[in-house]
């Protein structure tokens, strides 16, 4: 960043073979009041962007399983090593299936336990506003997002698991309903630096009024997802 303004944050948004969601990423990131910068997933170069967010899709049609192709693109390999430097990496669904396989995240993604894909309004509780991309959350705040996901059954071993409730790394669960068998109904971790958050929901999809889910303010109101992006901002220009 060459400034202190939120226009000054440039936030790349990666694009493999099978993504979907990334230009509605893009547009989120425009509309909390940053710079989105298109990031191809054969070029190692991330252009000197502040933050990457991995948008949802099928990324290699989840050939082999999801994200496990993702995971080797250069793209990835830079992604990896900016991570562990500090940058802050949003994966959303497909992208935090990504972050599982690269070993960003504990954990692994696997089909949802009824096995059928499924698309709906979910809402969660936001359990970590200490992160990059939930600080302007308030914690136990409930939140509507939209979910569509195949592969979003979230699964670790009892230790990890463990690990993970007890280092307060769980940043979201499924409230009301559990829609594809996630253990604990974890939605939505982070690395232990908090830097690094995959979920499985679509923030992106709840960004602006009238295309979004439900809200307080009426059907299609929601813009529940816009805070993770504004969170992110007001990371880096307090950083």
């Amino acid at each position: 960043m060459t400034d202190g303004t939120l226009a000054s944050a440039r936030v790349g948004v990666v694009t493999f073979p099978g993504t979907l969601d990334d230009r509605d990423a893009a547009r989120a990131v425009r509309l909390a009041g940053g710079e989105p910068v298109s990031l191809w997933h054969a070029d190692g170069d991330l252009r000197g962007v502040d933050a990457v967010v991995l948008p949802g899709g099928f990324s290699y049609g989840d050939y082999l399983r999801a994200g496990a192709i993702s995971r080797f693109a250069p793209a990835m390999d830079a992604v990896v090593d900016a991570a562990r430097g500090g940058m802050p990496v949003l994966g959303i669904c497909n992208g935090f299936q990504v972050l599982t396989e690269a070993h960003l995240l504990p954990g692994s993604m696997v089909k949802n336990d009824h096995l059928h894909f499924v698309c709906r309004e979910q809402v969660l509780t936001v359990e970590n506003t200490t992160t990059a991309w939930t600080n302007r959350f308030a914690s136990g705040q409930r939140i509507t997002i939209p979910l569509k996901n195949q592969d979003g059954q979230f699964v670790a071993d009892e230790r990890t698991l463990d690990e993970l409730e007890g280092e307060g790394r769980v940043v979201f669960r499924y409230t009301g309903w559990n829609p594809n068998g996630s253990r604990r109904d974890i939605a939505g971790i982070t690395n232990d630096r908090g830097n690094v958050v995959g979920l499985m929901p679509h923030p992106e999809h709840a960004v602006e009024a009238g295309f979004g889910p439900a809200g307080q303010a009426g059907p299609r109101a929601g813009t529940d997802g816009l805070t993770f992006f504004t969170s992110v901002l007001a990371a880096l220009v307090h950083a």
